[in-house]
């Protein structure tokens, strides 16, 4: 049978937290204290509201930035419709430069299917989202469109070894009011851009590489935001299409 190998193509897309340090001049960083309270405060405001929703829809834009052999950059993007229904339930269609992909999670199985080759794999998986998410990053080497927005315990895995959190500024994402957060950890900068106002929602995220000279950088738009979708149960149980081939998850 043969084998799918989704990992390197999954993994540029984690939906992570990050900034370019060099947006904050050092004017403002010698001003500011090394991690502002203010800033840690709206990043666990975003994260306590995210876990709170029982449901929800969303659509994300990525660029990825990388180089050629020849030094020049280019990006590469990919788009993604993701719904979520706690405690066991999540959708995502992901279709870009490098990818075509449906996921489906039905509390049961989890099955990765690829349209334009006509192939999917499916595998058992935990009864919980979370439970799910790291199965399938640490067996399958597969990363889940808005993983980082579904996790309870978001808000001390992004703190990890933060040495630098700022608030940089009041910005404007798809005519949403947003502060613009900056953290640093080592290796990685992450900005977040989070809804002012009662609904702390994140519209943008970046995260760059600072641990290799490329500085290569991940740009995420969030946007079309439903915290309370109509769905039903079925459209997480994956079903195949005629004519279709079902092969295995290439083993880690």
């Amino acid at each position: 049978m043969r084998t799918l190998n989704f990992r390197m193509v999954a993994a540029l897309f984690v939906l992570g937290v990050l900034a370019l340090a060099a947006i904050v001049s050092t004017e403002v960083r010698a001003q500011a204290p090394a991690v502002d309270p203010v800033a840690t405060q709206i990043l666990k405001q975003m994260t306590d509201y995210l876990s709170g929703l029982q449901k929800f829809s969303v659509h994300t834009q990525n660029t990825l930035e990388d180089e050629l052999d020849s030094g020049h950059r280019v990006d590469f993007d990919v788009s993604a419709n993701v719904i979520i229904s706690r405690p066991n339930k999540l959708y995502a269609e992901r279709q870009g430069d490098l990818i075509d992909q449906i996921f489906s999670y039905d509390g049961k199985t989890l099955t990765l299917y690829n349209p334009s080759d006509k192939v999917y794999a499916t595998e058992p998986a935990p009864g919980k989202i979370e439970e799910m998410l790291d199965f399938a990053r640490e067996s399958l080497g597969l990363t889940v469109p808005v993983a980082d927005l579904v996790y309870s315990n978001a808000f001390p895995l992004l703190m990890q070894e933060v040495t630098l959190a700022v608030v940089v500024g009041k910005a404007v994402i798809g005519g949403v009011k947003c502060d613009h957060l900056l953290f640093s950890r080592p290796g990685v900068d992450f900005q977040v851009w989070v809804a002012d106002g009662g609904k702390p929602l994140p519209y943008k995220y970046v995260v760059t590489d600072t641990g290799t000279p490329m500085r290569l950088s991940i740009t995420t738009v969030i946007s079309d935001w439903n915290i309370k979708p109509s769905v039903a149960d079925t459209r997480f149980t994956f079903v195949p299409p005629l004519g279709v081939t079902q092969i295995v998850f290439m083993p880690l």
